[in-house]
């Protein structure tokens, strides 16, 4: 058999030539890109001590991008509402996810060809500077122009730590890893949202947003320096070849463009980015979805999207994507299971602590107690899903109690998301579909890393990152098209007419809508119209999330046992 059919069998077909065992090799692979040949380097060099340090810093950097995300989810309902724009909620998540949704792809080649601390440095740098500008901003646009450098930055760094941790542990193991690096969220569900409640009410809320962008670059750090020191080690220990420096700086920059495919990470961004665009802003447009520019960019965007699939599969020297990749039914499976469970979520969240505020009247901590149940279960059960995986080398078995368990405590939302039912129901609603969606999560990552090899993890985790991405925002869209047009006509319906003139004050501001006392007239009034529409946005998200029973069949049952990936000192 020729190298290239060797190359082209999956995982599952290729699992029992390599047994329980994986191989170890002294020196790297040399049919694979700069980046990770370094990585395998490292890891090939660097101590059991260093391995333990850097998963320590991962958690460590997992639990200060968990704390600062509680905080930012509970803050910006009210950050919105100071510019007299609660209701654009939605506006900027799909900005900042149709935005972020291009970057991962170009990211994954960066730490391909540069290095996975390149990568993750980059990354630092516009997480920092998103929440320095949401610290400083005094306005909605800069505002969204910051949550957008935040959500790239912190997108991207997050996948950077999760290419990372796939480098640094066996693909048996690789749940239980990423069960470890994101238990921190057990913590942070609860010190998150009081520590929000605590910066609105007795700091600034431009606070909780500055304090975060002078501790995360010194948290982040030592994964940087830990990375370029070994790496340095590495090519003195493993006689790892530097670029040589005969070769002029023209030559370089030209393999550089061919290597890093300039013209498909420009023709994809900008495709993806004015393909998404129409969908946050069609609303304001003069004509709404009939106005020529929205259009125009819906047509220019999807012809460049087709033009990037035809450029990666005829023209690109070095694709962005393998194409085989796209072909793969497990690779396929995942990725329709991630968009569906993101849309289905995204259909309701986020503006559901709103909800819980004014139609439950709790306090912000106490709503961000709720809306965190995921990150308390999720922490809590996939470090036992992680442990059963481990043992037994399958992960299919866990998607036929997840998916109907989930379609099914989405379901029973429809019913509680509404004025005079217990907070006692939505918890358990919540914990269910906590359940659920935490075992999509690491499914979805372990399936997509099972069926490729190691020169193709980075490329395989951005494709699953940019189809969530893209989901998260068309489940916003969704969102944010049923709140137009079911909250403010039902306010119009259910108000008194005394209060008819404060309408879009009502509509636009959260702090005005709970400065009316609870039980009298307008506050009922409020609550009906926040369930008229939650229970809409419910009832879209459970339809799609139907969808995830096909996704689950296209999954292949891959022992993870026998698939080899990585080498060196790994867990």
């Amino acid at each position: 058999m020729d190298e290239k059919n060797k190359k082209e069998l999956d995982a599952e077909s290729i699992a029992p030539s390599v047994g329980n065992k994986e191989p170890q090799s002294e020196l790297p692979s040399e049919n694979v890109q700069r980046g990770v040949q370094d990585v395998e380097a490292v890891t090939l060099t660097w101590s059991k001590a260093t391995l333990i340090a850097v998963f320590l810093n991962i958690w460590l950097l997992y639990f200060v991008n968990a704390m600062q995300s509680s905080i930012l989810s509970n803050l910006i309902p009210y950050v919105t509402s100071d510019f007299s724009s609660h209701s654009l909620l939605n506006v900027i998540y799909i900005v900042a996810n149709a935005i972020s949704a291009a970057v991962f792809i170009p990211l994954a080649k960066v730490m391909d060809i540069w290095g996975r601390a390149e990568g993750f440095l980059i990354m630092t740098i516009f997480a920092t500077l998103g929440l320095v500008l949401m610290a400083a901003c005094h306005d909605l646009p800069t505002f969204c122009a910051a949550y957008v450098f935040y959500s790239i930055g912190f997108g991207g760094m997050t996948f950077c730590v999760d290419v990372i941790t796939a480098d640094a542990s066996k693909l048996k193991n690789r749940g239980l890893a990423y069960a470890f690096t994101s238990s921190p969220y057990i913590i942070t569900a609860f010190a998150g949202a009081k520590a929000a409640e605590g910066f609105y009410y007795n700091i600034s809320w431009r606070w909780g947003f500055g304090t975060f962008a002078i501790v995360f670059p010194v948290v982040a750090a030592p994964l940087y320096f830990i990375l370029k020191f070994n790496l340095r080690k590495a090519q003195k220990e493993n006689g790892l070849k530097k670029e040589s420096s005969s070769r002029t700086l023209f030559q370089r920059a030209w393999d550089s463009i061919i290597e890093f495919d300039i013209v498909g990470v420009i023709v994809f961004s900008v495709g993806l980015t004015v393909f998404l665009l129409p969908f946050s802003i069609a609303d304001n447009a003069p004509n709404g979805w009939a106005s020529g520019y929205i259009i125009a960019m819906l047509v220019v965007g999807f012809v460049m999207l087709i033009v990037f699939i035809v450029y990666e599969k005829y023209i690109a020297p070095v694709p962005l994507l393998n194409y085989s990749l796209l072909s793969d039914r497990t690779v396929i499976g995942a990725c329709l299971l991630n968009a569906t469970y993101q849309i289905s979520y995204y259909c309701w969240f986020n503006y559901f602590t709103s909800f819980l505020q004014v139609v439950n009247d709790l306090s912000l901590a106490e709503s961000g107690y709720v809306s965190n149940t995921f990150d308390v279960v999720s922490g809590l059960l996939l470090l036992g899903v992680g442990f059963l995986i481990r043992r037994i080398g399958r992960f299919k078995w866990l998607l036929y109690i997840a998916v109907p368990l989930y379609i099914f405590a989405q379901g029973l939302m429809i019913y509680f998301r509404r004025p005079n039912q217990s907070v006692g129901y939505l918890v358990m609603c919540q914990v269910f579909t906590s359940i659920g969606g935490s075992v999509f999560i690491i499914v979805e990552q372990l399936a997509i890393l099972a069926a490729v090899d190691h020169q193709h993890v980075a490329a395989a985790l951005a494709l699953l990152s940019v189809v969530g991405t893209v989901a998260d925002a068309m489940g916003a869209t969704i969102c944010g098209s049923i709140w137009v047009n079911t909250f403010q006509p039902a306010l119009i319906k259910y108000l008194p007419e005394e209060a008819l003139s404060n309408l879009d004050l009502i509509y636009e501001d959260l702090p005005t809508q709970l400065s009316y006392e609870v039980g009298s007239p307008i506050r009922l009034a409020i609550q009906e119209a926040y369930g008229y529409a939650q229970t809409r946005m419910l009832a879209a998200g459970t339809g799609i999330m139907g969808l995830a029973i096909i996704w689950t069949f296209l999954i292949r049952n891959i022992d993870l046992t026998k698939v080899a990936q990585v080498k060196g000192t790994v867990f």
